[in-house]
């Protein structure tokens, strides 16, 4: 019984819903009893006519062709599974494979056949077909991996010039090359077409068989036909033509093969679908998924347009140890390394604060490093265990400066790398335009839960401030609260002093809810030992942490400069991890850095500092949903 059955060079084949009836162009599945064949399909790189050949007939001819009709880019036939050779499907499979021969190539063809991918095939035996083809190449003295391509214009170019050319003229006048990516193609008899990809956009090429005999260069057309696959880089020169239906093209009057591919892409159709594989493989992420690339041009765009501002305002671009004898800067589990030669352990640094604190108190007034930071924690939408950071410090300056500074950085990026200054994110549009919000921790506690700390702060009340918080969860229904009641509860049950508390209430209840630019400011001095104690509330430090789309993206203090206040709270810093020891959280060491408290003593000037994270502001002007996505090659398991 014969069925119908479709090949089209655009659509998988082998998904039986994209089948189509010859005489209803319909979406029809297959019979149950051709199930099995299915995953004889075209794939990309054939017309529709020669996949009807190839996939019917080839590969041990496990289904047969009856009649074709094709219409444009499609073609459908009257088939069956094959119950063995017959008399009448040989002939007619012979007869078929005869129309698609020219007695000048015939040899040429008979190779190609034994070098043809088919969608069918495992990976070790398309990559050998591929290799055959690199050989096929070298046999004709031509190099299938060149050294170079002289290139006059990018795709984007060539759009950008010629937008103006009218469908169906050409510019015959203007000789061309370009080389990039060949991410489509298919074969209409004498003409071929192809999709060619570079680093700035795509361009159509047109091979017409006819020009390209007229240049002296056959070999381009019977190359392309039989050697040249999808993932393919190749050159071309020749000059432009918009077709009638508006598809500016190179009209190709030569093709080089630059690198032959040996392993194909991924499907078309359906990219990289398995994200860890876009993650680990962010070469081919980077060729098949739109966007990638553009994503990792505007990190780069967005580090060096904070660069170039801050060296404009004068700041000294400087770089400091990765190797530390001890974390310093942050409160975070290190990544612990030996160094074979010195027979000692090192950590991998957590901040780069106190080696540029250091550098301000030798008389870099304006110094700032941009530079990777690893710490051993876990793996988040939001975090990654090595992430780029830029910390900056300026002598004679203070928070309030700091947020001035920060403000117009993340404008200047935002309108350099988007061209505006509100920005969408993930449904929301965020304003960076207008003012960013300044407000007390105190305050946006005392809003959420309309509780007021500050009483509590002032006296260390733990015990009050504690029953006061719980009182006040109680008295707010859970559509009010971000965070689950029972882990704040815990959390506020487990607060070891008021500021701690705080800070809890803060992060579980109201960090979520800032979605528009806000400066948190005034944060509780037990978690802030790096900061100057506030001029306006005792047990507060002069301290402001940037929150954008419910995250944070910068961190900044008035920086303590005073020597025996500094150690005191460092020692205490140090006390309290201690008696956490038991924590799996907190089994690591942590110091008091000497050097550092004798580099304070020496004098520090009254300085502000900030710190901000460029992979969690590129997410922000980049509508991008997970730090891996800003990432190059982000950390996997």
């Amino acid at each position: 019984t014969f069925v119908p059955f479709v090949a089209h060079w655009d659509l998988p084949a082998s998904d039986p819903s994209m089948l189509v009836s010859y005489r209803s162009w319909r979406p029809a599945r297959l019979l149950s009893a051709f199930s099995s064949t299915t995953q004889l399909s075209h794939g990309p790189t054939m017309s529709a006519l020669s996949a009807l050949r190839r996939g019917l007939y080839g590969r041990g001819g496990r289904l047969v062709m009856k009649r074709s009709v094709c219409s444009g880019r499609i073609c459908a036939a009257e088939v069956r599974e094959a119950g063995g050779s017959t008399q009448d499907e040989t002939k007619a499979s012979n007869r078929d494979d005869k129309k698609g021969q020219n007695s000048k190539s015939n040899q040429n063809n008979k190779n190609s056949k034994k070098v043809q991918d088919t969608s069918n095939s495992s990976i070790a035996e398309i990559r050998a077909s591929r290799i055959a083809k690199a050989e096929a190449l070298l046999a004709q003295g031509q190099s299938a991996y060149a050294y170079k391509f002289d290139r006059t214009h990018s795709a984007k170019d060539l759009q950008e010039k010629y937008v103006g050319l009218g469908n169906g003229e050409e510019e015959d006048g203007v000789s061309v090359k370009v080389a990039g990516r060949v991410m489509m193609r298919r074969v209409m008899g004498k003409l071929a077409f192809a999709k060619l990809t570079d680093h700035s956009g795509s361009i159509q090429l047109y091979l017409d068989k006819k020009i390209l005999e007229e240049f002296d260069h056959p070999e381009s057309f019977k190359n392309f036909k039989s050697l040249v696959d999808a993932g393919d880089i190749v050159g071309v020169a020749g000059h432009l033509r918009r077709t009638d239906k508006g598809e500016l093209s190179v009209v190709v009057k030569k093709l080089d093969v630059l690198t032959k591919a040996i392993l194909p892409l991924p499907d078309k159709y359906h990219g990289l679908t398995d994200v860890e594989s876009r993650y680990r493989k962010r070469y081919l992420d980077m060729i098949v998924t739109p966007g990638v690339a553009d994503t990792l041009k505007a990190r780069s765009l967005t580090v060096s347009t904070i660069r170039r501002e801050l060296e404009n305002m004068d700041f000294t671009e400087v770089e400091t140890p990765v190797l530390e004898s001890s974390a310093g800067g942050a409160d975070a589990r290190p990544f612990v390394t030996y160094h074979n030669t010195l027979e000692r352990d090192f950590t991998l640094r957590i901040a780069t604060e106190l080696h540029l604190k250091r550098l301000v108190v030798g008389g870099l007034e304006r110094v700032f490093e941009i530079g990777r930071i690893f710490r051993n924690e876990g793996i988040s939408a939001r975090h990654n265990p090595e992430f780029t950071s830029i910390e900056l410090y300026q002598a004679y300056a203070d928070y309030n400066d700091m947020m001035d500074l920060t403000e117009r950085l993340v404008r200047t990026a935002s309108e350099r790398v988007t061209g505006g200054l509100r920005v969408d994110y993930q449904g929301t549009e965020l304003d960076f335009e207008s003012g960013f919000r300044r407000a007390s921790m105190v305050d946006l506690v005392k809003e959420a839960l309309h509780l007021d700390m500050m009483p509590f702060i002032g006296s260390g009340d733990l015990d009050g401030a504690r029953a006061a918080a719980l009182e006040a969860l109680a008295g707010v229904s859970e559509r009010e609260v971000v965070a689950d009641p029972r882990v704040v509860q815990r959390k506020v049950n487990e607060a070891p002093t008021v500021g701690h508390l705080l800070n809890e209430l803060f992060e579980e209840v109201v960090e979520a809810t800032l979605i528009q630019p806000t400066f948190v400011m005034d944060h509780p001095v037990e978690i802030s030992p790096l900061a100057k104690p506030s001029r306006k509330h005792a047990g507060l430090v002069e301290r402001f942490e940037l929150f954008v789309a419910g995250r944070e993206l910068a961190n900044s203090f008035s920086e303590l400069t005073d020597p025996v206040d500094q150690r005191a709270r460092l020692e205490a810093q140090v006390a309290n991890h201690t008696r956490k020891a038991d924590d799996p959280e907190q089994d690591y060491d942590i110091k008091v850095d000497e050097d550092f408290l004798m580099a304070v003593e020496t004098g520090m000037p009254p300085t502000g500092g900030m710190g901000m994270g460029i992979d969690r502001l590129v997410m922000l002007l980049t509508d991008s949903p997970s730090i891996r996505d800003v990432i190059a090659f982000p950390l996997m398991k």
